[in-house]
């Protein structure tokens, strides 16, 4: 099992200028990292006088305002560990998912300046990407209950937006060592399980079929193929598969109007690994 720390997104409060973090503003920590990030621009194009003759050069285009925008869906789950980081101040042993996604919530939340209502100026950092917007939209989707009725798993898709196109910001972070090789358990997203799906399945998708029993182990899962609609699982567990098999094979025949033969077949898997393959055949004849 690797110690290495695992990176968490955030999402952080800014002063209304977007010029640092507001004093004793809020800052959320999400519970899995989002599986990808989708980033777009846009610019508003000016109609050029005289844009409507069709006659010579077309008109130069200038542009106005542009936009750029952050699409990102995030997952809870309080069937699955919640790290410090990621649980409410003040909450302990949370056991309905809103209690999470109300965190995420704050950032779409008007706040109230004078007569009229503006959103918290908001930062997304994850590694070395950050962008800085507003919350634009959000949408929950509830996907698992308990006995109780009480949501346990929530998947929550975010829009921020600014107005305005800049060149991508660059947040330094530090390489951590020994990071080559297999990546470490959580370095990635967890994998939802749509209905019917199997773990022995899932790998398979993933090409890890060889690998679902430790997949399986490392989730904690007792039977690979009754999975929940909608569970989590962390298809990027590291384990070793080694195997082996020992074939050895006979065959022998003699004339003289009669005819023997037999074929012998075993095989084996060994922890160490390695394949050995033996074989003989005998002729005689008179």
């Amino acid at each position: 099992m690797s110690d290495l720390k695992l990176e968490k997104a955030q999402l952080w409060q800014l002063e209304d200028n977007f010029s640092k973090e507001k004093d004793g503003g809020k800052r959320v920590t999400v519970q899995f990292n989002p599986e990808s990030l989708k980033v777009s621009f846009a610019n508003q194009i000016e109609k050029a006088e005289g844009a409507g003759d069709q006659k010579g050069s077309p008109a130069i285009q200038f542009v106005g305002a542009g936009t750029t925008k952050l699409s990102l869906q995030l997952w809870f789950d309080v069937t699955q560990p919640v790290s410090e980081a990621a649980t409410p101040q003040g909450e302990k042993g949370v056991t309905d998912v809103r209690k999470l996604t109300q965190e995420v919530a704050f950032f779409i939340t008007p706040i109230e300046d004078g007569k009229k209502f503006k959103p918290p100026a908001t930062r997304f950092l994850w590694g070395s990407f950050q962008f800085d917007g507003i919350v634009e939209s959000m949408e929950e989707s509830l996907e698992f209950f308990s006995p109780e009725g009480k949501p346990l798993r929530a998947s929550v898709s975010i829009s921020l937006t600014a107005q305005k196109i800049t060149k991508f910001a660059f947040r330094k972070v530090e390489d951590q060592p020994g990071t080559g090789g297999s990546p470490a358990p959580g370095t990635k997203p967890m994998t939802q399980a749509p209905a019917g799906s199997t773990v022995q399945g899932l790998a398979d998708g993933q090409g890890k079929g060889d690998n679902w029993q430790s997949i399986a182990a490392a989730n904690g899962i007792e039977n690979p193929r009754m999975l929940q609609p909608g569970q989590l699982l962390d298809m990027n567990v590291s384990a070793g598969v080694s195997g082996g098999a020992s074939v050895g094979a006979g065959v022998s025949l003699s004339g003289g109007g009669s005819a023997g033969g037999g074929v012998s077949v075993s095989g084996g898997v060994s922890a160490g690994g390695g394949v050995s393959i033996s074989g003989g055949v005998s002729l005689s004849g008179g």
